[in-house]
């Protein structure tokens, strides 16, 4: 077939390749292909247990204390309230236990294969030694907090069987020497994988786009449905294709309202900062669990960032966010230095935290795959392969449909 994907970001490129591997024509289009997406700028990881959604009842509870603390795990830039209202109040009817029971559920679903498919469509493309596994620690400043973190850790064994272990502060420490600060306790979990660097694996398979199919600097302003294909338009014209993805994260809205579709998507604004040259580097990624920020080592630089800011896209960044996270994480590491690149990315998000993947209710021609959160990058590749499966007449998986938010 020939198919068109809208967004060129780690979403529509490993569903470009996916496609491309498969014999498909594909058409990827993206506004500024040379930009650093979201993507680009995540800690690298492969997340394998992260099945939790950001809206629960007990994350609710901790909300107004981290409110309080404009520089603290969650924040929201009170002049874009008014603006992000609607997904706000889907957000607290989000946070029921049957609710995050079911969404929960749906995001074990995509873990279950979640690394499987990350191989399969490295070496579909051509891409090999971008994947390892690194093991993860979560550090506490409480035994309230340590005991937290092993409960959801228990219910990723019972979900998924993946093993953790309590470990004492010397314990921690043997597994990571730079931790030379005070806290309480940590949990280990082994089966976090990383990738070498988010933007050179999204670069390898944008490239891959480009020399087996076609990867446009263009900006697709709308979609239409006509009998002889789905009508990509951008500002220079439009194209017929036989089927259209959009996977252009959160602006993928603005092309689903052009269909006279619903959804409720906004960005869960992250920050960084990327130090590429310590001469040192964690021996494995390191997540705060009391701050929301983890320090992760990629092959060229230790990245230190985290952190949900809910904000309109346009908003301008608060790299105070990022200073934050340097200035809490040296009391863990104090051998972390001054400087630095500072990065704000936009996370789409939706608000149950259960990305959309499926076909249009009333047009199986065009799909849509967008609003992963912070798990952009590990639910790409499984991603990828349930778009693939929708457009050859597979099913689309119920709990990911758009139907919900109609």
């Amino acid at each position: 077939m020939r198919i068109a994907v809208v967004g060129a970001g780690i979403i529509g490129s490993a569903i470009a390749s996916r496609l491309i591997g498969e014999g498909h024509e594909v058409s990827v289009y993206e506004a500024d292909p040379e930009g650093l997406p979201t993507s680009s700028g995540n800690a690298a990881l492969i997340a394998l247990p992260e099945i939790a959604p950001l809206a629960s009842p007990g994350i609710l509870a901790a909300v107004p204390g981290w409110l309080l603390d404009p520089l603290g795990p969650l924040t929201l830039r009170w002049q874009d309230v008014p603006a992000l209202i609607p997904w706000l109040l889907a957000f607290l009817r989000s946070a029921t236990p049957a609710k995050g029971a079911a969404a929960r559920a749906a995001l074990t679903t995509l873990m279950r294969t979640a690394l499987e498919d990350h191989k399969a469509l490295g070496e579909a493309a051509g891409l090999s030694g971008h994947l390892r596994q690194t093991g993860y620690i979560s550090v506490h400043d409480s035994e309230r907090s340590v005991g937290a973190a092993l409960h959801e850790a228990e219910l990723v064994k019972s979900a998924l069987g993946y093993a953790f272990e309590r470990l004492s502060v010397a314990d921690a420490r043997k597994l990571v020497p730079q931790l030379e600060g005070e806290f309480a306790g940590a949990v280990h979990q082994p089966v976090y994988w990383m990738v070498s660097n988010p933007l050179s694996v999204l670069r390898h398979y944008q490239e891959f786009v480009r020399t087996r199919g076609r990867l446009m600097a263009a900006r697709v302003i709308g979609l239409e449905q006509t009998d002889a294909g789905i009508a990509v338009r951008t500002q220079q014209g439009a194209e017929t294709f036989d089927r259209a993805v959009v996977a252009s994260g959160v602006w993928s809205r603005d092309l689903v309202r052009g269909l006279g579709l619903k959804v409720l998507l906004e960005t869960e604004r992250g920050y960084n900062t990327t130090f590429a040259d310590l001469d040192w580097n964690l021996p494995m990624p390191v997540g705060f669990g009391d701050h929301g920020f983890i320090a992760s080592p990629l092959v060229d630089g230790l990245r230190v960032g985290g952190a949900v800011e809910l904000a309109k896209p346009g908003s301008p960044p608060n790299f105070d966010r990022a200073k934050a996270m340097r200035t809490k994480m040296r009391r863990y590491v104090p051998s972390l230095p001054e400087g630095g690149t500072q990065w704000m990315g936009r996370r789409p998000s939706t608000p149950d935290s259960v990305p959309v993947i499926g076909p249009h209710p009333n047009d199986p021609r065009i799909v849509f795959a967008f609003g992963h959160g912070h798990l952009g990058l590990t639910l790409s590749a499984v991603t990828a392969r349930l778009v693939s499966e929708i457009l050859s007449g597979g099913p689309a998986p119920a709990p990911f449909g758009i139907q919900r938010f109609q």
